[in-house]
Formats: C-alpha cells, sequence, structure tokens
C-alpha cells in the first residue's frame, strides 16, 4: 500500500486540469444533492460576550452548539483585512508550480505536509482536495521544513493567524462551558497543557462530475472544537441534520465554529460534533483554513460530572488518546465517537 501511495500520487489539481476523475474518486450510491436546504446557522457577536447582552449571546452560542453543533462567530477580533491576507497566502500556495509544492510534500507514511487524501484501505473513496497540513502550537511540535516559503509573506501571516486562533479557541472553550452554568476553564482544563493545534489549508479545485465526487467525504472531526475559515464566495460545506443535508452559508468575515467529538464526549452530548461533508462543483475552486484544536493525547477525556444526573445519565466512558480510536473507528467506517458511548441497560 505504502508503495501504492508513491507510485500513484498525483495532486487532484493535475486532475482536474486534465479533465479526469479516476474510479476511485467517484461515489456511486446515488447522485450527489449540491442544493439541499440552507441550515440555519446562529451568528454569534463575540464582542456582545463582554457586554451587558452576553446571557442573550450565551444562549445563541448554547442553543446553536445543541441544535446543529455548529455557530457563524463575528466581531472576532481580526480585521477583513487581514482575512483577506489569509485567503491570500492560500490561494499564491496552491497556485505555484507543482515542483515549488513537492517541497513541502508530506511522506507516505504521515499526514503532515502537502498531499491529498490518504489512502487507509483498497476499498475507499477519496476526496478531491489537496492540503497542506501543518502541526502548529505548541511551538516545540511545528516542522517548519513544511511551512512554504513561498509567497514570502507566507509564514509572517500564517503566524499571527496561528496566534490569534489560539486566543479565540480559548475564550470560545471557556464561554461554551459558562453558557451550560460551568466553571468557565472545564473545558480548556480538559484539554490539558499540552493541548496541540493543527491546521489544514485545503483547495478544491472545479470538478467535472461533481454529482458523483465528494470534496471531503462525510465525518465529524476527532477535535475538542474546529475554526473554520470559509470561501469568501464559493459554497460547499454540508451538514447532517435529521438524516437530511443542509447546506452551510458563508458570512463574510466570519469564522464557522463546530463541536468535535471530544467536546461532545465533555458535555455528556449536550453539545453535538456533526457529521459533515464538502461537495464539488464544475466552475469555481474552493479554498478553506481549517484549525483544530486537539486536547492532550496523554490526559483522559469524560463528561464533566455536573452534566450527569438522573434526567441525563452519563452517556460516554471516560477516553485517553481519542485520536488513535477516531482513525481505528475511521477504517473500518463506524463512527468513531460510538464506540466511546455507553449503553444504557433497558428495563
Amino acid at each position: 500500500m505504502a508503495e501504492n501511495q508513491k507510485t500513484v500520487f498525483k495532486s487532484v489539481q493535475e486532475l482536474a486540469n486534465e479533465n479526469q476523475v479516476p474510479e476511485k474518486y467517484i461515489h456511486t450510491q446515488g447522485s450527489i444533492n449540491s442544493s439541499c436546504p440552507m441550515l440555519n446557522v446562529p451568528v454569534v457577536d463575540l464582542r456582545l460576550l463582554t457586554s451587558t447582552a452576553r446571557k442573550q449571546e450565551l444562549n445563541k452560542l448554547q442553543s446553536g452548539l445543541k441544535f446543529c453543533g455548529c455557530i457563524q462567530v463575528i466581531n472576532h477580533g481580526l480585521a477583513d483585512s487581514f482575512l483577506d491576507k489569509v485567503h491570500e497566502i492560500s490561494k499564491q500556495f496552491f497556485a505555484l508550480p507543482a515542483e515549488e509544492k513537492l517541497k513541502y510534500a508530506r511522506t507516505v507514511d504521515d499526514i503532515y505536509g502537502y498531499g491529498n487524501d490518504s489512502v487507509l484501505s483498497d476499498k475507499q473513496k477519496l476526496d478531491w482536495t489537496d492540503r497542506l497540513y501543518l502541526n502548529v502550537f505548541p511551538e516545540a511540535i511545528r516542522n517548519l521544513k513544511l511551512w512554504p516559503q513561498k509567497p514570502e509573506c507566507f509564514r509572517e501571516v500564517f503566524e499571527e493567524y496561528i496566534n490569534n486562533m489560539k486566543l479565540l479557541s480559548e475564550s470560545l472553550l471557556k464561554a461554551m462551558a459558562v453558557s451550560l452554568n460551568l466553571e468557565e476553564n472545564c473545558f480548556l482544563d480538559q484539554c490539558g497543557e499540552g493541548r496541540e493545534m493543527i491546521a489544514r489549508f485545503n483547495f478544491y479545485p472545479p470538478c467535472p462530475t461533481p454529482e458523483v465526487v465528494l470534496g471531503i467525504k462525510p465525518h465529524a472531526d476527532a477535535s475538542a472544537i474546529t475554526i473554520l475559515l470559509q470561501d469568501k464566495e464559493v459554497e460547499g460545506l454540508q451538514v447532517l441534520k435529521d438524516d437530511q443535508w443542509f447546506r452551510v452559508p458563508i458570512v463574510p468575515y466570519g469564522l464557522l465554529v463546530n463541536v468535535g467529538d471530544q467536546v461532545e464526549i465533555m458535555s455528556n452530548g449536550i453539545f453535538k460534533s456533526p457529521v459533515h461533508r464538502v461537495v464539488t462543483n464544475a466552475d469555481q475552486e474552493r479554498n478553506t483554513l481549517a484549525v483544530f484544536i486537539m486536547p492532550d493525547v496523554t490526559d483522559g477525556i469524560g463528561p464533566v460530572e455536573k452534566l450527569i444526573n438522573e434526567e441525563m445519565p452519563r452517556a460516554y466512558k471516560d477516553v485517553k488518546n481519542y485520536v488513535e480510536l477516531f482513525f481505528q473507528s475511521y477504517q473500518h467506517g463506524k463512527r468513531p465517537i460510538e464506540t466511546a458511548m455507553i449503553c444504557q441497560e433497558q428495563d
């Protein structure tokens, strides 16, 4: 399998330029609907969390994370002009010649660096996306050899963005706890001193057959939370709710925040980790940047005790190194969080 990965590597961008869609990208279980209904994702104004309207905004945050597992956040402290720079470094990197991008290529047995979907099994359907995965926090885990030197401003802009994401993620985790009447650090403390941040730049080229190809397969995130900078103009993200797919709207210069499996466990199932996917289109490329907040793998996580009672019994086991559990389950086509669920005995 490793050798196959080496020999068949061809970027999705190259396939798109050649108008090729290999069989391994084609989903055969029916046409993919890119025009499903729009999801009503609550917009939370972070500036109001420090105002007299705090309670109302916390209620909006809580209801959104219960209802669909995600919120859009505005007034997050990042200027529109700066977010334009972040979009631009992503576009410029993926527009570089192949030989330049391959300087940052991932190795066969790793996800970090430039590449596309990791091949985990012969039966796997691949994602129509090229990616740049980078470890970003703490600084000790960074591999700067994988951080592009072109465009020239990449590292400077990206470093500033990451510093902002660290502060923002801490504020969000505190607000999520307070919205449930918990001590504000309880989710943050479970993430641990050794929590990590991983960034993934996603490039989705136009696809000749969008009705049978997905940008990313349905999945939920292994993170505590994920912060997504969406493309400013091109939709693609969809969330599964009540067995129906819904489109996620674009909020210009907003950031989409979604619950990951690990906060679903910590909240004893009150906050939902949404299953989501990315659809393709035939005409436009799409660029996004996801930042994953990952709890320390050496610490265990589990439901907060204050959220367990007779009406809401413990729904999840304590889990250590959820990421390992996640990938083991994902390879077998199972929803990873199901392996952490406690089956309530019937009378």
